[in-house]
């Protein structure tokens, strides 16, 4: 029985993020975790927001523009601070940029009276340029304040700063006073600060629970907090081929898929503490875990899963292919595992 754990956040907060400079994130954990201290900073996640001043796809990109219907967007970074402008020729709407949601891949967090606002146009490293929001297609504004980006309800807020920052939130409200930029040790390891400070007293008790214990079903509920669950995204009706970013989602589909194997969990094939692994062939031994060789006997120690008869090595490559977004900036690992055949529709 699946567990719902729904958590609704923006669709464009959850694709957007990418390596840059160094998170101050891991400093409490580095005495006894040093490992995990020293690589942690240079992943994907402890990059999920950045603030002014240390942002080098703005500081390298200085002016952006780009003209959508009847709007002229523009970007502009000054030394450490960069504004966000929208124009119809008549008015001007300028605004600074606090939190970027990304590192290559940007959008911007904007406020504006007290009400926040995601971006309606971001930026895409694969074209090096502005274009409009993921998500946010749809959109036809009709005054400034609309063409400059999606008003955020308060809990689409939270949800985006709770995912891409650190104490961002605080007893259910929103709490950026406290915020860390990016994905640090007590956003996944609840009470890490408290349990640093005892065991700087040689007092271990209060040591947070290891997610490595968690079943595999658990595992993909706890990232899909953020990476979305199986249940949100069959509630919330997000078909097509913009839910291959939901990776829990995904992998759940998968036939193979097994809530108490720990062989196909989450952290099986990734480590977070450690930026992702790219290519194919590493994942070899993490796919040959489950499914014997040609020349091995299908034993439990290799599972149930058959041979593949077309090749050995490189298995993702053809078993979890890689799906552009409809718009085309964006590409991610499909990681519904299956035999993948020439010309048949995305499956939901």
């Amino acid at each position: 029985m699946r567990v719902l754990k729904p958590l609704l956040v923006p669709l464009a907060c959850l694709v957007l993020l990418a390596p840059m400079a160094r998170a101050s994130s891991t400093g409490d954990c580095a005495g006894c975790h040093r490992k995990q201290a020293s690589s942690q900073p240079l992943t994907l996640m402890a990059h999920a927001t950045v603030l002014p001043g240390a942002n080098p796809v703005l500081a390298s990109h200085q002016k952006l523009t780009i003209r959508k219907g009847a709007y002229t967007y523009s970007v502009q970074t000054r030394g450490d601070d960069s504004t966000y402008s929208v124009t119809d020729g008549v008015d001007t709407l300028t605004l600074p940029i606090r939190w970027s949601l990304g590192a290559q891949a940007q959008t911007w967090v904007l406020e504006r009276d007290g009400k926040f606002y995601e971006s309606l146009m971001s930026y895409y490293p694969s074209i090096d340029g502005l274009d409009i929001t993921t998500g946010d297609d749809s959109i036809v504004p009709t005054n400034l304040v609309q063409a400059m980006g999606r008003e955020l309800s308060p809990s689409d807020t939270r949800s985006c700063f709770q995912c891409h920052a650190t104490n961002a939130v605080a007893g259910g409200k929103l709490a950026l006073e406290s915020m860390k930029p990016g994905v640090a040790c007590e956003h996944c390891h609840l009470g890490a600060t408290a349990h640093a400070q005892d065991a700087a007293a040689a007092d271990f008790e209060s040591a947070p629970p290891k997610l490595k214990d968690l079943t595999s079903e658990d595992l993909s509920n706890f990232c899909g907090q953020c990476h979305r669950t199986w249940e949100t995204v069959v509630r919330n009706r997000l078909r097509g081929e913009a839910n291959v970013r939901f990776q829990p989602y995904r992998l759940a589909n998968s036939k193979c898929f097994n809530g108490a194997d720990p062989r196909i969990s989450c952290i099986a094939c990734h480590d977070p503490h450690v930026d992702v692994v790219r290519g194919t062939a590493p994942y070899d031994a993490k796919c040959l875990a489950c499914h014997a060789t040609s020349t091995q006997t299908t034993t439990k120690a290799t599972s149930e899963g058959r041979a593949c008869p077309v090749a050995k090595s490189n298995c993702a490559s053809c078993h979890m292919p890689k799906v552009n977004l409809p718009s085309g900036h964006l590409r991610f690992t499909d990681h519904q595992i299956r035999i993948v055949r020439p010309g048949e529709p995305y499956p939901n």
